[in-house]
């Protein structure tokens, strides 16, 4: 009976020990997490630009100011303002806050960033060519993170020629990443914001959002051969189809295959088989 009592109480420590230690590797790992999640922000802020912060909480309703600080932090880290909203045009240059020179000495994968006003999506977007997948879990650093990027595949170019641009980002439980995109299944909201702000290191592109709805879980750039008039235009006619009550789609813009678009692809909780998507289509010049 003693020998019993004493080997059950060693398996009793060495289980206690295994669990301490299980305990310790879920706190170093947490701590590592945040750690890289900060220097990325430090980043991102950094090329952003003073003059930049400076003009992001501005014109915000009461609403919108409780949306953006679901995970406690004010609308400082939210995007530009809505004066900046009503501005137009394709292309312009020379209206660029964002220092690329910075960014790119720090991850070359970076060819743009993208603000959606209203939202705190306020992010540089980044590519890796070869590895599709690469910033799904990756941050600007390039070590591993969960949240990891806002990315597009190689299957588009980096110039925004492209028909359909589709861009990815985590919906994360921070409101980070494309997380405040959900926004937009609000009616009002979805009203009164309109704009993808697009900057790159040569211009400004100004897209108008046109649609905001759940689609199913399958690859755009696999599954449509955007290039193909025929087949863009047929897709664009099954999207202003759908026939949801959380499906929104903006009075008086039209598009064809003739214009380009971009696609903002994130998740819903609990809805693995569904993808939010945002889609905007470039303003005319």
């Amino acid at each position: 009976m003693t020998g019993d009592r004493k080997s059950g109480a060693l398996v009793w420590k060495i289980v206690l020990a295994v669990c301490l230690l299980i305990v310790a590797g879920c706190v170093i790992f947490i701590i590592a997490v945040k750690k890289n999640e900060k220097e990325a922000r430090e980043v991102y802020e950094r090329a952003a630009g003073e003059s930049r912060t400076e003009t992001r909480a501005g014109n915000l309703t009461e609403t919108e100011e409780n949306m953006a600080e679901t995970d406690g932090t004010a609308h400082s880290e939210a995007s530009l303002t809505e004066e900046t909203e009503e501005s137009g045009g394709e292309g312009t240059e020379n209206e660029c806050p964002v220092d690329f020179q910075e960014l790119q000495a720090v991850n070359p994968d970076i060819y743009a960033w993208i603000t959606v006003p209203g939202t705190k999506v306020d992010y540089p977007i980044a590519q890796r060519a070869g590895d599709r997948n690469f910033y799904l879990h990756h941050n600007i650093n390039g070590d591993y993170e969960f949240a990891g990027m806002i990315y597009t595949e190689d299957y588009n170019r980096t110039d925004f020629t492209d028909p359909n641009t589709v861009i990815y980002g985590h919906n994360m439980h921070n409101d980070t990443m494309f997380t405040t995109l959900h926004y937009f299944e609000d009616r009002d909201f979805f009203d009164r914001h309109q704009e993808v702000l697009i900057y790159t290191p040569e211009q400004t592109l100004h897209y108008t959002i046109f649609a905001a709805y759940a689609y199913d879980n399958r690859h755009l750039m696999e599954s449509f051969d955007f290039s193909d008039p025929d087949i863009f235009d047929a897709y664009l006619d099954q999207v202003f189809a759908i026939r949801d009550m959380k499906a929104y789609f903006r009075d008086g813009v039209t598009v064809t295959s003739e214009d380009k678009i971009i696609t903002l692809s994130t998740c819903f909780d609990g809805r693995d088989e569904e993808r939010y998507l945002i889609q905007a289509v470039l303003a005319d010049e």
